[in-house]
């Protein structure tokens, strides 16, 4: 992912900026996500066809996990570790959801496009976390 398509997609040519709002956007669409299924467990998961104690279970989880992200995004210079690891959980999720779609879930057809879309959604934050971390080692 180039630089300059980074710098407009974050609005900022400063790298730990980047790195900084992408870990950001992830906290905020993760905590609300996650806030949504521990909280509406019950008819979100009769929409998407899926139990109500495994969107509870995924909602905490979630929630959890926001939280710590929104902690890196806060370091003024978020630790390479700390961004490593969230690229790789979120490249994980994405993996896992669409192994699970295909494996054991027996979603409605809502549940298997939000499924499909969230997948979607958390690689981009990835890649796009991947690319503002590798542009901070460039000079």
């Amino acid at each position: 992912m180039s630089q300059a398509l980074l710098a407009g997609l974050s609005r900022t040519t400063q790298p730990r900026s980047m790195v900084r709002r992408f870990l950001a956007l992830d906290a905020v669409v993760t905590g609300g996500n996650g806030l949504a299924y521990a909280a509406a467990s019950g008819p979100l998961g009769e929409l998407l066809g899926v139990g109500r104690g495994l969107l509870l279970g995924l909602g905490v989880f979630l929630t959890v996990f926001a939280a710590g992200v929104a902690w890196l995004a806060s370091r003024p210079q978020p630790p390479v570790l700390g961004v490593k690891a969230v690229v790789d959980a979120n490249l994980l999720w994405a993996v896992l959801s669409v192994v699970a779609l295909v494996a054991w879930l027996e979603p409605s057809t809502a549940g298997a496009v939000w499924t499909l879309l969230q997948a979607g959604t958390v690689a981009g934050f990835a890649a796009l976390q991947w690319g503002a971390l590798r542009a901070t080692a460039t000079p």
